[in-house]
């Protein structure tokens, strides 16, 4: 029987390691970071829709503000993107349900693209290989291909070439939201200003936060969080700072700006420590919303 309509979970992420190298000269940044995929997740469902009417969209869900719904969504241009690719007419509704933060440095946009790619993948069935789906991801953002693989990984170039990284364990987080997000651009403009004076080696892994994912070891991996970015995102917002500090004070293992944030993300010892400061953040007054979660988690799959 034909398929007229498939559902794809994506999760967010949430980058243990970002480190930036200088800018280049077309204004790129060179990265290494690590990634993990965390139980946050948003559903894209597709279904086909009747001859040229192209590729539609709609957006629900707790996260919906700010996200277009037209040609500029990154999930409506992976549609496009792949049916160039295969010599097809994508004719298409996307539907997103929206649980990941918008402009919340947890890759949103990035995981909606991701899921559309693997949902158009099974819909019109065209058997693409994962490298096949990496290529086409990294061609929309660098944070898409890893949405696609999932798990633990590190990102080199743009951030797109991956790498799985042996990981063991499982983690639990807790994410402070902020109502309103940060620009990433703006974030690498402000990290490139506050750097200009500075010489900037080129990224490597951390091997200290190799060896605490290896060794199952929270409290290490706590300890190895590093994000170059940091300091730009709490430069632009100053309450950030706030964040980091309060999270660490209730016994976060460790604290991060996640990505380009605004997003915070705490790493705690167990599900009960987690509980004990999403409840200590939401009496603070200094954040938005705040959500937990554990990874690693796979990838965009069909469900």
């Amino acid at each position: 029987m034909a398929l007229n309509s498939v559902t794809v979970k994506v999760p967010a992420k949430v980058n243990l390691q970002l480190s930036v190298g200088p800018r280049e000269s077309d204004g790129y940044h060179n990265l290494v970071t690590v990634f993990q995929a965390v139980s946050i997740f948003d559903e894209v469902t597709l279904t086909k829709s009747h001859e040229g009417s192209g590729v539609t969209i709609a957006v629900t869900g707790d996260q919906t503000h700010g996200v277009p719904e037209d040609g500029s969504n990154l999930a409506v241009k992976a549609a496009q993107l792949i049916a160039e690719k295969f010599d097809f007419s994508a004719d298409v509704h996307i539907e997103v349900k929206k649980s990941i933060p918008v402009a919340g440095g947890m890759a949103g946009g990035s995981a909606d693209a991701a899921a559309t790619l693997v949902g158009m993948d099974a819909l019109f069935k065209l058997e693409a290989t994962r490298e096949e789906l990496l290529a086409l991801g990294s061609e929309l953002g660098s944070d898409v291909p890893f949405l696609i693989l999932g798990g633990t990984a590190i990102g080199t170039g743009r951030g797109d070439q991956l790498t799985a990284a042996l990981s063991r364990g499982t983690y639990h987080w807790v994410f402070a939201l902020s109502t309103v997000g940060l620009s990433t651009p703006s974030v690498y403009s402000e990290c490139d200003r506050m750097r200009a004076e500075r010489e900037i080696a080129a990224p490597k892994v951390s091997d200290a936060l190799m060896q605490a994912l290896l060794a199952a070891n929270p409290e290490a991996v706590g300890d190895s969080l590093v994000n170059d970015l940091q300091s730009a995102a709490t430069s632009l917002r100053p309450a950030l700072t706030l964040i980091l500090e309060v999270g660490r004070d209730y016994g976060a293992l460790g604290a991060i700006v996640s990505g380009s944030g605004p997003t915070v993300a705490f790493l705690v010892a167990d599900e009960e420590a987690g509980l004990d400061l999403a409840v200590a953040l939401t009496a603070s007054g200094v954040v938005g919303s705040v959500a937990r979660a554990t990874g690693p988690v796979p990838g965009a799959r069909v469900i």
